[in-house]
């Protein structure tokens, strides 16, 4: 690799790490210092050409590094939303992330976007992602992504009270729900999360 090249490899590694997303054409060329966009599209090129990184045209952060070029990065599909609120439908985009290694899982792993503030006194924040080790049971306390009644999911803490689940906010202002062990089904349990300070 270029020096230059080297350089650009490390500012997506960073926003990766960063930001859980890669950069943007526009942000790479004014983190590197590079007046034209062309320029670094040629060296995006030669990136991809050497396996250190994918390019998935049509996608606005459409660059994917490689195991090879990832330093330390792992991917993981990126399976939409979940609610920390109200449980809303389940939204499954058929996308990929990219995390740090410590932070996958012993199985398989995948991320979800927080959306709502239900969890924000456990410091889950709308707009986090949360990394979700995929298991079909948890032990009481833990935060878990439960879907309800086959079709809504919903990301609380799980307790088991005599013969009922109860999926349990961490905000004042709502009530836990409470569920016939029948109606819910565990899809993982959180063990990770990434957070951006970028305004968008």
């Amino acid at each position: 690799m270029t020096p230059r090249q080297r350089e650009i490899l490390d500012l997506i590694r960073a926003a990766v790490a960063r930001d859980g997303v890669a950069p943007t054409l526009e942000e790479l060329a004014r983190d590197a210092g590079v007046a034209s966009k062309a320029t670094v599209h040629k060296h995006l090129a030669a990136l991809e050409a050497a396996g250190r990184l994918r390019s998935h045209p049509g996608r606005a952060r459409g660059l994917e590094l490689t195991d090879e070029g990832a330093g330390g990065l792992v991917t993981v599909p990126l399976l939409g939303r979940v609610a920390a609120g109200r449980p809303i439908d389940a939204v499954e985009e058929p996308e990929t992330i990219q995390i740090p290694e410590a932070f996958r899982g012993s199985g398989a792993t995948y991320v979800l976007q927080v959306h709502g503030d239900s969890m924000a006194e456990d410091g889950i924040l709308h707009g986090d992602w949360v990394i979700v080790e995929r298991r079909d049971t948890a032990e009481d306390g833990e935060v878990v992504v439960a879907l309800v009644d086959g079709g809504e999911v919903t990301l609380k803490r799980i307790h088991h009270h005599g013969g009922t689940v109860v999926l349990a906010p961490a905000n004042a202002a709502y009530a836990p729900l409470e569920y016939d062990p029948g109606r819910v089904w565990v899809r993982g349990v959180v063990i990770g999360q990434m957070r951006s300070y970028r305004k968008r």
